[in-house]
């Protein structure tokens, strides 16, 4: 019962910190990277369709961004959802593919942006808590069933997967802040 708890909430915590992950992917940070038009949705006869899952999208250089439709007839829409999202990146359109050039970050945008990168670890560890408290509470409930000083093992082993995600938590932000300022 308890160890069933702890894995539980192993995975919950895990799963928190891979959105994490997938959200710091998807910032521009001055480099390009395929990953940042994972949110774009693009409407494709009249159905909301992931960019990525129509199209070829890579990273030739350090800062170009190249769209290969799979249907040429969609990249007038294409470039209209990428003008619509909030990268801030004009496209263009030579008939065949779609070149997104990524600016150089100034530092004015490069503190926003860890700025956003502290704020997204911040809500994340925010989770890890709540999920430590959900787990407490049954542990509480647990009480009348097992004896004290399983209950106590069972927190301190909650604790100890609180401590571990949250450090790898702030592993993660300071990497990224150290790659926004370095670039």
């Amino acid at each position: 019962m308890g160890n069933e708890l702890i894995k539980n909430l192993d995975e919950k915590m895990n799963k928190t910190v891979e959105a994490l992950k997938r959200d710091l992917a998807t910032l521009k940070a001055g480099r390009a990277n395929p990953s940042m038009l994972d949110r774009i949705s693009v409407e494709y006869y009249g159905t909301p369709t992931p960019l990525n899952q129509m199209a070829n999208i890579s990273a030739p250089e350090p800062r170009v961004l190249l769209i290969q439709p799979w249907d040429k007839n969609t990249m007038k829409d294409i470039e209209k959802a990428i003008l619509m999202s909030d990268l801030g990146i004009n496209p263009s359109n030579d008939g065949i593919v779609i070149r997104l050039m990524v600016p150089e970050l100034t530092e004015e945008t490069r503190k926003a942006l860890v700025k956003t990168v502290k704020k997204m670890g911040e809500d994340s560890k925010i989770i890890i808590r709540n999920l430590r408290r959900d787990s407490n509470d049954k542990v509480k409930k647990m009480k009348k069933d097992i004896p004290e000083d399983e209950a106590k093992t069972l927190e301190e082993k909650i604790q100890k997967e609180t401590d571990k995600f949250i450090k790898e938590i702030d592993n993660i932000i300071d990497k990224k802040e150290k790659d926004l300022m370095s670039l």
